[in-house]
């Protein structure tokens, strides 16, 4: 069974850091691009960050940082100077295909998704 699950997350005070993992299942990630997401309360689910196969990366914001290594069947998302409004449930999300999409923000192109994991942002 095709499985991604992420751990790693919980409650941090503003300023601080978390790094989430992502661990594949009943497939191998090494010929997948894996991408990162958010869901906050109230807003729509936001883009965060994707890794092609050979390690490139795109991302909006510097403080997200993806990895992956693929021996261990694993992506991560270090988050770094978090802000409250960073609160959200983050995802992880795998394609069919090595490489990132164009629109790496965009949902609708990766095929296999984790069930998410509550990162809180809190003094």
């Amino acid at each position: 069974q095709v499985q991604l699950v992420e751990s790693g997350g919980g409650l941090v005070q503003p300023g601080g850091s978390l790094k989430l993992s992502c661990a594949a299942s009943g497939f191998r990630l090494n010929d997948r691009a894996i991408g990162w997401f958010r869901k906050a309360p109230e807003k729509e689910r936001e883009g965060l960050s994707c890794v092609e196969n050979t390690g490139a990366t795109y991302y909006a914001d510097s403080r997200f940082v993806i990895s992956r290594d693929n021996a261990k069947n694993t992506a991560y998302l270090e988050l770094s100077s978090l802000k409250p409004e960073d609160t959200a449930v983050y995802y992880c999300a795998a394609r069919d295909f090595a490489v990132c999409p164009g629109d790496y923000e965009d949902g609708r192109y990766y095929n296999y998704w984790g069930q998410g994991i509550q990162v809180t942002v809190s003094s």
